[in-house]
């Protein structure tokens, strides 16, 4: 065995026959569905089900802002709890207004965000 460096059986490359596979499979269903394009049928079942997800991601894109405007509002309702206790602070002396400042912005851009996102979805729902 001197000097042979490939083995003397024929090696199968397994990525190019995986490869041929998918590329018969997409030929396959181009085909397919250029056939089926054609039938009353599978058209009217693609209507149905473009208008099914359609509705159904609507539906989820509400429910989306509306927790969002949730949770938000709730951070609003917590930060003015400690724009609250900040004040308390700064007029007792104890602190100056920088932190007040801060608690007041944080307030106010909470507050921002869960209202716009409330607003966002009355916007929607108004929509034909």
């Amino acid at each position: 065995m001197c000097g042979v460096i490939v083995a003397p059986q024929a090696v199968k490359i397994e990525g190019v026959s995986k490869l041929s596979t998918w590329r018969k499979a997409g030929v396959v269903v181009r085909v397919a569905g250029q056939q089926a394009q054609g039938s009353r049928t599978f058209n009217a079942l693609m209507g149905a089900a473009r208008t099914t997800v359609r509705s159904f991601t609507n539906a989820m894109h509400q429910l989306w802002l509306e927790v969002t405007g949730a949770i938000f509002l709730i951070m609003a309702l917590s930060s003015a709890g400690a724009t609250f206790k900040e004040y308390e602070k700064y007029h007792a002396g104890q602190t100056g207004p920088k932190g007040l400042g801060i608690a007041i912005l944080c307030t106010l851009t909470f507050g921002w965000f869960g209202l716009s996102s409330f607003w966002k979805v009355r916007r929607k729902s108004q929509r034909p």
